[in-house]
């Protein structure tokens, strides 16, 4: 399944269930979330329990090296929708393109197993992700969800809140389809005579445009900031700042009913309302 994403980045990409793989799994993703041990985001157990039921477990490997995996199962309504739960690409991966080659293989499990869609959070303050799900994998969000985990203690998230972006990966529409098979969609470009909501300033801090200058436009920016991973390290009181903006502006307009349609190469959410 999905041969050409994998063999793209030269990779051999499984579904896992041996006990050895599945700690592999684990020790992956220890060493890039580096979570309190008392909350990993998956243990050996829970993974083959998942495993057990007939639910996805995949890992990307360069050789005998895994580098890459991801886990999901399934969601309702039954047999329809697949949420994937965690997925993570070693650092010393980056830039084979092993995330998409991943999801490739993910749609196409779905796709064997009936599925018409396949869940998944993010959050929306990481560029790099938001690029990669919504131009690079045309999905599309679905609803901003206000500290989905709760407080997180590990490397990546703590102290930072833990608002996420519910994200719709419509498997069979044109676009998914055409993305799949170029190896990626394209970046949203800004549509004339959009509202920008949220931009960065020179220094860096976001901000928010006066809420009469956004609050009916039909068609709105939301940017981001370019590294909020390495600002949360640098400048924790910002990287909050920039959690408040989004969830400010963003988190009203999805629970306004607004569509996200894209995200454009600079670093902003492209927003469309309806009801303007």
């Amino acid at each position: 399944m999905a041969a050409q994403p994998a063999a793209v980045a030269r990779l051999t990409i499984r579904e896992l269930s041996a006990l050895g793989d599945l700690e592999a799994v684990y020790d992956l993703f220890d060493r890039i979330w580096r979570p309190d041990r008392s909350n990993p985001p998956v243990t050996v157990e829970h993974l083959r329990a998942l495993t057990h039921a007939g639910n996805y477990v995949a890992g990307a490997f360069d050789g005998d090296q895994l580098i890459g995996a991801c886990v999901g199962f399934f969601a309702a309504p039954p047999g329809r929708s697949l949420h994937s739960h965690v997925a993570g690409v070693s650092s010393a991966a980056r830039g084979r393109h092993v995330g998409f080659a991943l999801k490739a293989h993910q749609r196409e499990w779905a796709l064997a197993h009936g599925l018409s869609e396949i869940t998944w959070t993010f959050d929306p303050l990481v560029r790099r992700n938001a690029y990669f799900n919504l131009a690079k994998l045309q999905a599309r969000p679905s609803d901003y969800l206000v500290d989905f985990y709760g407080d997180m203690d590990d490397a990546i998230n703590g102290g930072q809140g833990s608002d996420r972006l519910l994200t719709r990966w419509r498997l069979d529409v044109p676009e998914v389809v055409a993305a799949c098979a170029a190896g990626g969609g394209a970046a949203a470009a800004v549509p004339p005579g959009a509202v920008a909501a949220l931009t960065e300033s020179a220094s860096g801090r976001p901000v928010v445009a006066p809420r009469s200058a956004w609050a009916r436009a039909s068609l709105l920016t939301v940017a981001t900031p370019p590294d909020i991973e390495a600002l949360r390290g640098a400048d924790p009181d910002l990287a909050r700042q920039w959690r408040g903006a989004m969830r400010d502006v963003l988190g009203e307009l999805v629970g306004g009913g607004a569509r996200v349609t894209g995200f454009t190469r600079s670093g902003a959410y492209v927003v469309e309302r309806t009801d303007a």
